[in-house]
């Protein structure tokens, strides 16, 4: 009656065999028999890539949900805080005795920084010649490297802040090269803490009877270089493995009667790890749990500008290397954060689905265009092209 009878064809083929769950009546979407499915080498390979891209989307998602993402804003700084530690490591070339270092700030009050610094007669040349190896070479502060631009971009992270913290807790100065037997000190290295207070301030390195009145002999003009290299300038805690704008670079001139002045705005930073640490910090900044929590570090981030300018020999001009910072009246807060695993779920999901329905539509929009294109190529193929052809 249906005409399958006459060519051969069983009806009951294409419905459910057996005593099946009921459900499959309510299915909107009759499926074809697997005996009626011919598998292809095109199907199976985008079945492959398909669960590649899959894989590999899902795989990222793990990641970026394992490291978190960064928050970043301002705040006024909470607490009180009186004093701000700089830490410096910085070779000039000249004697140690004939150099004079001091900080004068806003408060009016003057530090001896000489005093509480350690000073270690050293070699320009030893520093010279170390200043080409290593993982970072010396540059000056106008020279954009792409290896210092990477490495200060890579500690403005809470990941790497933290880690590299975590790996080195001990907060040393580096040992300086050594001096060679009969090898005359020409250089002073000046490295060291301090504590000053917080407030703009000035800190200067000149030579001696150059800036303030003292007894002893002059010295003379033509023991002045103040060509320098600049180890480390940091402010806050010291964390030596933390790349900061003035870090490895070098200044140098022939001229004895130079001016170095640098320029900086100092910006303190915390960077927290989790949202416990920051809103602890938030809730009682002068905690001391919150500064000893290993989530939570404490530090001072700035920008810096340099100029260097010749003087003319004049008892009212005053060669040398000045620091002159500004403590800004904010706060940057970074903290890294990782939402919970249910949205890292919901995520992923989303990600699979997506990529199997573009992937089913591209495959069936690309079958369709292989389709058109084959009966195009054969009904070309069969048109008489009406040419006569002659034995």
């Amino acid at each position: 009656m249906n005409g399958y009878e006459p060519k051969g064809f069983d009806e009951d083929a294409f419905g459910d065999k057996g005593n099946q769950s009921g459900l499959k009546t309510f299915d909107a979407f009759p499926k074809t028999k697997a005996s009626y499915t011919t598998p292809t080498t095109r199907g199976g390979q985008w079945t492959v890539l398909i669960l590649a891209i899959c894989t590999l989307l899902s795989f990222n998602e793990l990641k970026t949900w394992w490291r978190g993402t960064e928050h970043h804003q301002f705040s006024v700084e909470k607490g009180v805080s009186h004093e701000l530690q700089l830490n410096l490591d910085v070779v000039v070339h000249m004697p140690c005795d004939t150099l004079r270092v001091n900080i004068q700030d806003a408060a009016g009050d003057r530090i001896l920084a000489g005093d509480l610094l350690e000073r270690e007669d050293t070699s320009w040349k030893l520093w010279m010649d170390k200043r080409n190896h290593g993982s970072h070479e010396y540059q000056t502060l106008n020279h954009e490297e792409a290896d210092r631009l990477s490495a200060q971009e890579e500690d403005s992270h809470v990941h790497h802040v933290i880690g590299e913290v975590r790996r080195n807790p001990r907060r040393k100065f580096p040992k300086g090269p050594r001096m060679r037997w009969g090898e005359q000190a020409d250089a002073c290295r000046i490295f060291g803490s301090l504590e000053g207070n917080k407030v703009q301030g000035d800190f200067h390195i000149t030579a001696r009877g150059h800036g303030y009145r003292e007894m002893g002999d002059h010295l003379s003009h033509e023991v002045f270089n103040f060509s320098h290299m600049i180890t480390e300038l940091s402010f806050g805690p010291h964390y030596p493995n933390l790349m900061n704008p003035l870090d490895k670079t070098i200044a140098e001139t022939e001229n004895h009667y130079q001016k170095f002045q640098y320029f900086l705005s100092v910006v303190p930073t915390l960077y927290t790890k989790g949202r416990s640490a920051f809103d602890a910090y938030t809730r009682d900044p002068s905690s001391p749990a919150v500064r000893k929590n290993r989530n939570a570090i404490f530090t001072n981030q700035y920008a810096a500008t340099s100029q260097s300018t010749p003087l003319a020999e004049s008892p009212y001009l005053i060669p040398g290397i000045f620091f002159k910072y500004n403590i800004e009246p904010i706060m940057l807060l970074v903290s890294e954060e990782r939402t919970g695993f249910l949205s890292l779920l919901i995520r992923v999901i989303n990600t699979i689905s997506g990529v199997l329905v573009t992937g089913g539509w591209v495959y069936q929009i690309s079958g369709w265009v292989g389709e058109f294109m084959g009966k195009r190529r054969r009904q070309t193929e069969g048109v008489l092209t009406g040419k006569n052809y002659t034995d």
